[in-house]
């Protein structure tokens, strides 16, 4: 799948979009174990409602945001300068607006639909 990393490299922009990246001072340990939890609990999300089950659905929805929160990519931001957090806004309506739109066109193409 095609990306780009904000300079940065707070964010990942996909499909115009900013999605906060992990704590990059995470252990490799800790990080993929951090990354196996979610994981799991976005298959229990998925057996879930599969079964038709809300309160499987919503214990598991709380382990991912957990497991997401121990990444760094939801919770309070993990660097230090002050600088806001503009997870899952635009790219186009955030201070790396004018970053990405210097970037060539064939490099911003969205992947094709899986």
């Amino acid at each position: 799948m095609a990306f780009h990393e904000t300079p940065d490299g707070r964010y990942l922009v996909l499909h115009g979009r900013l999605w906060r990246r992990q704590r990059p001072d995470l252990e490799a340990k800790e990080r993929d174990r951090l990354v196996h939890e979610l994981m799991d609990a976005r298959r229990a999300v998925r057996a879930g409602k599969r079964a038709g089950d809300d309160a499987a659905i919503a214990q598991a929805r709380a382990a991912v945001d957990a497991a997401k929160h121990g990444l760094g990519e939801r919770g309070p931001v993990w660097w230090t300068d002050g600088a806001p957090d503009q997870n899952r806004r635009m790219v186009k309506n955030t201070s790396y607006a004018d970053w990405y739109a210097a970037l060539p066109m064939a490099e911003k193409a969205d992947p094709p639909p899986r």
